[in-house]
């Protein structure tokens, strides 16, 4: 198969599984050509140690010659910039979680890469890991039945304690809404198709936040943004859900992700991972059953390339839209998904300000299963 070239936007703190994993276990359907960073030093040392031509700017990046695919992960107030930067010059782009940080920056980029004839991909492809993909082959194999509804609960007390500039996540495009929950609905869409409408209410547990991790201890931020959230998941099969996004809880007993069907419920894994222990008991059924995971089980657990496999697929969406562009067949991890994931968590926090419903605008298709 054709190898899709690879340049990478952004040389933070994500980049580096990013990196293993596109020069490791997906290095024989992909390959990374370039890299840049703002931090010049920052480029040029992942540049030695992946052997990988370092460029000095974004702009020189996007308008190689040798690179076909653009992965943006950048801050997301980066986002749209690079992605219109990498469309306009011919180029497919892979966009770190969220697409865009407004809606209308995201539909922009959808519209443009349609008129280039290029391909939107974004985070997060925890939905294509062992885990979820092994609850989409029970939801669709009838083990619960038809699922009538969901929950899923996000809470935590923040970054501030261990991230080493945690201060994003409180100002717009961040809160706990916009930094987990793409994975949280990205797993529902993919488990029970898109959203109609939503309902729900934020607050801001704090109006201000003091830095304990290094080497800003001691720094105090002033939070923008809700850090409680709730919403009310009206979905196109008429199933009813529940999420609840958090940095005000210390402490938590919630489960991640379950789905209640007519016939029993499935606990879904952590979705900011790719794999996890899935859970189904069924109406007649007293206990509960841990389900063996599809996709991949290691011949031995010992081995080292099986159990990084099992356990971090970083990187797996784009190389499933690498493969997709030259098979000619849709990606899953797509630009339409995350458009809509977004447009939901916007809707979220619009019906909580004007007290009311908010009718979604887009749609998507369920992601063909593995």
């Amino acid at each position: 198969m054709e190898k899709m070239r690879i340049g990478i936007v952004g040389i933070g703190k994500i980049s580096g599984i990013y990196l293993n994993n596109l020069t490791g276990m997906f290095g024989k359907r992909i390959k990374i050509t370039e890299l840049t960073d703002l931090i010049t030093e920052r480029a040029e040392k992942a540049a030695g140690d992946y052997h990988i031509k370092a460029v000095k700017t974004a702009d020189d990046l996007v308008k190689s010659p040798d690179v076909d695919i653009v992965l943006n992960i950048t801050q997301p107030q980066n986002h749209f910039e690079v992605a219109m930067a990498a469309v306009r010059a011919g180029k497919h782009v892979y966009n770190e979680k969220p697409l865009c940080v407004k809606r209308e920056e995201a539909a922009e980029l959808l519209k443009a890469a349609s008129a280039n004839k290029v391909r939107v991909g974004a985070a997060p492809d925890t939905f294509l890991g062992a885990g979820i993909q092994t609850c989409r082959k029970l939801i669709d194999e009838g083990w619960i039945g038809r699922p009538v509804a969901a929950s899923a609960f996000m809470l935590c007390h923040g970054h501030e304690h261990w991230h080493p500039a945690p201060e994003f996540y409180y100002k717009t495009g961040g809160g706990p809404m916009f930094d987990m929950g793409p994975y949280y609905l990205t797993a529902l869409v993919n488990l029970l198709g898109p959203v109609t409408r939503v309902s729900g209410s934020a607050q801001k547990g704090q109006a201000e936040r003091t830095i304990t991790s290094e080497p800003l201890n001691g720094t105090a931020i002033k939070v923008d943004v809700p850090t409680h959230i709730t919403g009310v998941l009206d979905f196109a099969s008429g199933a009813v859900g529940t999420i609840i996004t958090s940095f005000d809880v210390w402490s938590s007993s919630m489960p991640f992700i379950e789905i209640y069907g007519t016939e029993g419920t499935l606990q879904v894994p952590d979705p900011n991972y790719f794999r996890g222990e899935v859970r189904l008991r069924r109406f007649r059924e007293e206990n509960w059953s841990v389900i063996p995971l599809v996709l991949c089980e290691p011949d031995n657990p010992k081995d080292k390339d099986n159990w990084q496999r099992l356990n971090n697929w970083r990187g797996i969406g784009i190389t499933d839209m690498a493969e997709a562009i030259v098979e000619g067949r849709p990606h899953r991890a797509s630009g339409e998904l995350a458009y809509h994931v977004l447009e939901i968590m916007h809707g979220i926090h619009d019906a909580s300000a004007l007290g009311t419903y908010y009718q979604l605008k887009s749609s998507c298709q369920r992601p063909q299963a593995f």
